[in-house]
């Protein structure tokens, strides 16, 4: 979703602190051995007293967010208090179910045997969390983790120190380190743990880095789950309620700073409805953040992570604006504090690097279209995208999309909402990540489905040795009809 580790590759490891994440790695191997036999119960305890932190330390986390990058209460209740609490809720409504050995049926050649599915804990699992949602994207997967009976070393990313150091006290308040333990340090400290023997790794970031953390699994074929990004698009055709859509993308683009994996990154527009959209979205824009010269000083609209990002952010906008974009709202003004107006960009340079790189940031670049043919065929020649949205009245225009185009999820009408569906799998395809979280999906993900067959009066013996007569003709009837 964010980079959480950068230039891991390319970093010499630090030594000061391996000793200490050794001896813990050390003693959570040795407590995985006894979380196997784990009940719900004690599983479900855990998960509770993780959630009844998310209310008892909420002021911290309203300070710890505000710190690092000016994030604004209601939105730290939104997108980081609200979706750790459903993730905890859901597990301890589900979990019972979960952990029930699944029954199957035997078939034809397995007749006279009986058959489950058990999922077992994976064992040491290594969570590798961003800085753009610290704290949702740390404890929701530590919630899953925990469900499916595994220990725990969390890494936060050191962009959000703040929020680092909050859930480090948190875990350390609430965990025995020999089951959850947070690390905390940068890139040094990633590519040391990325050298242990975990048994899963759960990485949110870059697809860059996340092809980084892969290779390293790749070393222990370490099981991985991978939320990464890419660059999400936007079709909205003449179909459309222009004044919904706009409302709709504003949140969804302008929330966080534009800091979102699955935010709008760049949206066709049906040239029947162009104009009227842009003045739309312009509306929605003001009545979310006031006008262009509130914005500024709006306490709900938070800013860029730190400077760097501001740069990269910043020097998108100049490229896309002397490559002949047009800045139909919003804007680089001089400030000290890393603040980007939200940003509407139209007229857009197909050059642009505005449309070719990952923005996660307040800009929202504009191309008109009147083919879907060519959209379809354009969004295909990128890498898959972790999201994809479709705005349109027209049925048939909006299955033509989905059926057409592949995406890591998808809402129809909407943007960034399927995260908070706790009964859809959240994940990527290929460059946009591996896997799948949240709920279920999540449980299985720090899960092994392991397959257990029972022999009560099975057929198995007629397969055996010496090969002649009957045993020969049962083999060549079992492998035509039996199967």
């Amino acid at each position: 979703m964010s980079t959480a580790v950068e230039n891991i590759a390319a970093a010499a490891p630090a030594e000061a602190d391996h000793g200490r994440t050794e001896r813990l790695f050390a003693a959570q191997q040795v407590k995985a051995l006894s979380l196997r036999t784990s009940t719900a119960a004690e599983r479900i305890e855990k998960i509770k007293r993780l959630r009844q932190a998310m209310f008892d330390r909420s002021e911290q986390i309203y300070k710890a967010c505000h710190a690092d990058f000016a994030k604004p209460a209601p939105e730290v209740d939104i997108t980081e208090i609200l979706p750790v609490v459903m993730e905890a809720n859901h597990a301890i409504r589900h979990l019972k179910g979960w952990m029930k050995p699944e029954r199957k049926r035997p078939t034809l050649l397995m007749f006279g045997t009986s058959a489950e599915v058990r999922n077992e804990p994976k064992g040491v699992c290594l969570i590798i969390s961003p800085w753009n949602y610290p704290i949702n994207l740390s404890f929701g997967p530590l919630i899953s983790a925990i469900a499916a009976g595994n220990t725990v070393i969390l890494k936060p990313s050191e962009m959000t120190p703040h929020c680092a150091q909050l859930m480090d006290d948190i875990v350390s308040d609430l965990f025995d380190e020999d089951e959850v333990t947070v690390v905390q340090g940068a890139v040094q400290t990633s590519q040391h743990l990325l050298g242990l023997h975990f048994d899963h790794i759960f990485f949110t970031g870059s697809p860059a880095v996340g092809k980084i953390v892969m290779r390293a699994a790749a070393e222990h074929l370490t099981s991985v789950t991978l939320e990464l990004g890419g660059k999400s698009p936007v079709i909205v055709d003449k179909t459309a309620d222009i004044d919904k859509s706009a409302k709709n993308l504003a949140w969804g683009k302008f929330a966080n700073n534009g800091q979102t994996c699955i935010a709008p990154d760049y949206m066709y527009v049906h040239t029947d409805i162009l104009d009227s959209f842009v003045e739309a979205m312009r509306k929605a824009m003001t009545k979310l953040y006031g006008d262009q010269a509130q914005m500024a000083s709006n306490a709900d609209y938070c800013r860029i992570v730190n400077d760097k990002h501001y740069a990269r952010v910043k020097s998108l906008i100049d490229d896309a604006t002397e490559r002949g974009a047009r800045v139909s709202m919003g804007g680089v003004e001089a400030n000290n504090d890393n603040y980007i107006a939200p940003t509407l960009l139209t007229e857009v340079d197909r050059e642009s690097r505005v449309l070719s790189e990952e923005i996660f940031g307040p800009i929202l670049p504009i191309v008109p279209f009147t083919d879907s043919d060519r959209v379809i065929d354009e969004i295909n020649a990128q890498p898959k995208p972790l999201a994809l949205y479709v705005f349109a009245r027209d049925n048939d225009f909006i299955d033509k999309v989905l059926s057409n185009t592949s995406a890591g999820g998808s809402c129809v009408n909407h943007s960034m909402v399927q995260f908070l569906h706790a009964n859809l799998p959240f994940g990527g395809v290929n460059n946009s990540g591996l896997g799948n979280s949240h709920g279920h999906y999540g449980f299985k993900a720090f899960s092994h489905e392991r397959a257990v067959v029972r022999e009560r009066f099975s057929l198995s013996f007629l397969f055996l040795p010496p090969y002649k007569g009957f045993t020969r003709w049962f083999i060549k009837f079992a492998t035509r009809w039996l199967v």
